[in-house]
């Protein structure tokens, strides 16, 4: 229960603060509904009380149920790395004009970059020389080629594997279609979590006497993970255009 506190916190707090429920209070609502029925039927039977038995003891339900949640968090974390930020980047990139700068200087790459910033441009930058590397630094987003030198593939943010230009506008593309699927998975997580919290919380006990199983609840939450991670996969299907 410990480990599990921060579930607890965010829960409540979202619901206090902004009257909705999010993951981590379908997690408390979960945890704390297995420990607490738990905890009473304990003193029951210790009392010496008939109506309990072991087997009405959800305690490793709970373990288990915030074990996997943190396992899968920290797997989570260390997946994302930069990826998120190297998405968003990518993004907001979508040239209106093109403009072509001839007989530029290394030196004097990061200072036309620095211009071009100044104009309230984003400006991505693509090199693999180890004079690329201040423009790589300087730009809003730096793409290194992968054949190229070291310094240069440290001062980018993204590293293009091969050596074909091409796959900088893959790569763009690629990132519109995972931000598609990000959209996704946030509308199933929110629509699976609006209509599974209520009935986790007894919403159906009133009119059916219905009274969903903590164990139950912890599988439908792990099933809302898995298909997150489902739908995550289909991009594997990704065929570049071009």
């Amino acid at each position: 229960m410990f480990a599990g506190y921060q579930f607890f916190a965010r829960g409540t707090l979202a619901v206090i603060k902004t009257r909705t429920a999010n993951m981590d209070t379908l997690v408390a609502i979960g945890v704390g509904v297995a420990y607490l029925y738990s905890l009473y039927a304990s003193i029951a039977i210790w009392s010496g009380s008939t109506a309990f038995t072991m087997k009405n003891l959800y305690y490793e339900v709970a373990g288990f149920l915030i074990t996997f949640i943190l396992l899968g968090r920290l797997l989570e974390s260390i997946a994302k790395g930069k990826t998120s930020e190297a998405i968003k980047k990518l993004m907001g990139f979508q040239a209106k004009t093109a403009v072509v700068l001839a007989d530029v200087l290394p030196r004097d790459k990061a200072q036309e970059i620095e211009k071009l910033q100044g104009e309230g441009l984003k400006v991505a930058m693509v090199g693999d020389g180890i004079n690329d590397a201040p423009a790589l630094t300087q730009a809003d987003i730096g793409i290194a080629i992968g054949t190229g030198t070291d310094v240069a593939i440290e001062s980018g943010d993204i590293v293009l594997i091969k050596d074909d230009l091409r796959d900088v506008v893959m790569a763009m593309d690629l990132s519109r279609y995972a931000m598609k699927k990000i959209k996704q998975n946030l509308f199933w997580a929110f629509f699976y979590n609006t209509v599974g919290i209520p009935v986790a919380a007894g919403i159906l006990y009133p009119f059916t006497g219905f009274l969903l199983n903590p164990m139950i609840a912890g599988a439908a939450m792990a099933f809302s993970s898995v298909s997150v991670v489902s739908n995550s996969l289909l991009m594997k299907r990704y065929k570049r255009n071009i």
